[in-house]
């Protein structure tokens, strides 16, 4: 029997995706407080930028004064990326000591634990054992005045190394559905893979931006033929193709050979991107967040926990442990997701009938601390 949780179990509404707009309403929103962290101009900053971290501290003090504690003296931050995550906790480190646990289950390999600076890397999730007693030697108190921020994505669902395909295969199969819609019996799922799959590789990421919406929307243009394959690859081997916004503007040229379908997401995407909106191509995102939720709880409770992680989307069980721990010693937590709220949160006339946001949605919960 695998227990079952949602995350707003023990993070409440105090979970903010990609726009940084906090579920819980009685905290302060992007929009109100961008002037106050620095930002030159509204817009919604990337996890490894300073002012990222500027924005999470102020809803972090906000969401302390909300429950009538003391203000926060420390921070501990577990994700799952030393990239990503590791930078944005790095940035919070500016405004209190910090510690950061960054994980990954890599079984193969003997277990080891590393450490840079105030980050911990471990390559098993259970590891997270040994980031609680390292914090503690470190002087660190977990109570009322700590506050814990947790990765979402990759960290607390579908943990890295052990289930985050399901999360990719979600995904994918949004992007794949979409392309289909669109083009209707001009779809070929081959030719769809074949560009896909190449180019969601780490050597085509100055090309993507590592941005899903980029790749869908490339893979979408590819295989309508708007921009051929074999003219993709010539560009980008000789380097006349460097960047997706020459992408988009070249496709741009080619409208009148665009089907109805075609046409409507390129105007979709390219309105996007004129008002500098991070996700572009919406209508694929609102299809990834029916994917990802129809691969929650789908299987029977018997089924053998190896088959549970191939095809179904779980909490992790070590990171649940730490948090309701450290929860129950009264430091507060908090989810941060670099998802998009479109891939994240359901539309209004979803929502009303009982859709549920990412964090609210029940998972079967595997693995745990000790």
């Amino acid at each position: 029997m695998y227990p079952r949780k949602c995350m707003s179990d023990f993070l409440g509404d105090r979970v903010a995706y990609r726009n940084l707009i906090p579920a819980d309403p009685n905290l302060p929103k992007l929009a109100d407080i961008w002037q106050e962290i620095g930002l030159e101009k509204f817009r919604v900053p990337r996890k490894t930028e300073p002012v990222y971290a500027a924005a999470v501290y102020r809803y972090l003090q906000a969401a302390q004064v909300k429950r009538g504690q003391p203000p926060l003296e420390r921070i501990l931050f577990v994700g799952d990326t030393p990239m990503n995550d590791g930078t944005s906790a790095k940035n919070l480190g500016e405004y209190l000591p910090m510690r950061c646990f960054i994980g990954a289950d890599r079984l193969a390999d003997e277990k080891q634990i590393k450490f840079e600076g105030p980050l911990m890397l471990a390559n098993r999730w259970q590891a997270l054992a040994d980031f609680l007693a390292w914090v503690q030697k470190e002087g660190f108190a977990f109570d009322e005045r700590t506050a814990l921020i947790l990765d979402l994505d990759k960290t607390t669902l579908g943990p890295r190394g052990r289930n985050d395909k399901v999360i990719d295969k979600a995904r994918v199969t949004a992007v794949r559905l979409t392309v289909e819609e669109l083009l209707g019996g001009d779809f070929d799922e081959a030719a769809f893979r074949s560009v896909y799959d190449q180019l969601n590789q780490l050597e085509y990421h100055q090309f993507t931006g590592d941005n899903q919406d980029y790749l869908a929307y490339i893979s979408l243009m590819v295989v309508g033929q708007i921009y051929p394959a074999e003219r993709l690859w010539a560009d980008l081997e000789s380097g006349r193709l460097t960047g997706f916004h020459q992408f988009v503007t070249l496709c741009d040229g080619h409208q009148s050979r665009m089907s109805g379908g075609l046409l409507a997401a390129h105007r979709e995407v390219t309105g996007n991107i004129a008002k500098s909106d991070p996700t572009p191509f919406k209508s694929f995102r609102f299809r990834e967040y029916h994917c990802t939720v129809a691969l929650m709880d789908i299987l029977p409770n018997d089924t053998p926990e190896a088959e549970l992680l191939a095809g179904e989307i779980t909490l992790t069980g070590e990171v649940v442990d730490l948090t309701e721990q450290l929860a129950a010693e009264g430091v507060l937590t908090f989810g941060l997701s670099d998802k998009p709220d479109e891939a994240s949160v359901p539309p209004a006339e979803n929502a009303a009938k009982g859709a549920l946001p990412l964090h609210q949605v029940v998972m079967k919960v595997v693995g745990a601390l000790a």
